[in-house]
Parts: C-alpha cells; structure tokens; sequence
C-alpha cells in the first residue's frame, strides 16, 4: 500500500535530503529508518516534496513509499521516530492512492526564512535564522516581493541544472505569494509560496532582497535583474540554515 507522512527535521547535521552515498543525509536516515521497521533487509524507496540542500531545515517535508498491506501506521511513526528523533520527526502516517507520489502529486511548496536583524545574536535562534546585524528597510524590501509574484523564468536567481544529454531545463516558475512578515526581537519572517521551486531559488531571492534591504540595490533593481535572466546579478545567495519547507499543497 502506498504511505504517506510529514516530515520534520533539523538540517543541521544532514549533508541534504537526497540520499549520497557516504554521507549522513536526511533521506538515508529516513528511508533506512523505515526499511528496519518494516523489516525489508533494506531501505525503502522513497519519494519527497522537495530536495532540500545541506544545512535547510524543514517542518512539513512530505514523503511517500510502499509498505506491505495492513501495516499499522501509529506503530511505524512512533518507532522511527524512536530511531531518528530528535533531528528528524514523522507525523501524519497515511494510506493513499496508489497513484500519489510526494513530488509530482504536489501543487504547491511554501518556504520559509528567517533573519535576525539585531545587534546581538541570540543562541536559541543560531540554528535557525540568519544572524544580520546592519538594519534593513523592511519597507524597500517588501517592495521588492512584488516583482516575483506571477509566473517568470527565474534564471537569475537559480543554479541551472547540468544535464548530460545537452537539453536545457526550464526555469520557468509561478510564484503565488512573497512576504515579509516583522516579528518581535528583531525577526524577520520571509513567507514564499510557487508551484515549484529550482535549486537555490528561495536563498537567491532572500540574499537579493538583503542587499535591498541594506540599501545596496533599490527595490526597483529587482524587476530587471528578473528579466535579465543573468545569475550574476542577483545577490549573494543567504546561508541555508536559516531556510524551511514550511509545508506542501496537495
């Protein structure tokens, strides 16, 4: 039967979602997890929402795998959870259609970022949020969501993936929502939804909108370095650890 479950976990200590031989990540542990409960002599096959890199955390990643028919679902979470809690957590256990996968079956992903833009660092949020000291225009960079809502070729704001038959991968994206939201103590919350995201979009969009923020580019830079298409215009990308998956629209 196919399964489905919510995914939480730290990405501090995981070298990414995707399963890498020779290195501790977030997939491995998860699908080895679930091969031991389900007493498969191996890991399972899984397929998730999104492939988060190195360092990002996520809150309601989604995955998806077969079991055998009748397993009790409440027993499985609580034993991976017992093998891989703390840093990665499941909820939600589910039978789904036997046509659902976590990727494809997926109509939207929503991410989010968090900047601590205050003198002093906090070591509850060092995990978690981007440390910024200089002060931001939250206004400006407000301003500067309003260019990526729409569908539009995010070129300049995603590492374009190799492929070895030469064919190029669009980059194409519709982005649905883009806010900053100001939290007490110094928080900034960054909200975005799409209905896909490419590979360092969400860091590339919020290290751009910094620069706007600390008066480097103005908000209305942001339109043309969309439309240019050119990677090297954008900002610097934002350090992973203070990027979520918040959740996935099915």
């Amino acid at each position: 039967m196919r399964v489905r479950l919510t995914v939480a976990y730290d990405g501090s200590s995981f070298h990414g979602f995707a399963d890498n031989d020779g290195v501790r990540t977030v997939g491995g542990t998860l699908a080895a997890a679930l091969g031991r409960v389900l007493r498969l002599g191996g890991p399972v096959e899984l397929a998730c929402a999104g492939r988060t890199d190195r360092g990002v955390h996520a809150h309601g990643q989604v995955v998806s795998f077969d079991a055998p028919f009748g397993t009790d679902l409440d027993a499985l979470a609580r034993s991976v959870n017992h093998l891989c809690g703390p840093e990665v957590a499941v909820r939600e256990p589910a039978v789904v259609a036997g046509d659902f996968d976590a990727r494809h079956s997926a109509l939207a992903r929503r991410y989010r970022y968090l900047v601590l833009n205050r003198p002093d660092p906090d070591p509850f949020l060092a995990r978690t949020a981007w440390h910024f000291e200089p002060p931001l225009d939250v206004a400006a960079m407000t301003l500067a969501c309003d260019p990526f809502i729409g569908e539009h070729d995010f070129s300049a704001f995603c590492r374009r993936p190799k492929r070895s038959d030469g064919v190029e991968v669009s980059l194409q994206r519709r982005v649905v929502e883009a806010v900053w939201h100001r939290e007490p103590d110094g928080l900034l919350r960054f909200e975005i939804e799409a209905s896909a995201f490419c590979h360092q979009m969400v860091r590339s969009i919020v290290g751009t909108m910094v620069d706007v923020g600390r008066g480097k580019l103005r908000a209305g830079d942001v339109r043309g370095i969309l439309a240019s298409r050119d990677r090297a215009r954008a900002g610097e990308l934002a350090p992973p650890h203070g990027l979520t998956l918040w959740q996935v629209r099915y």
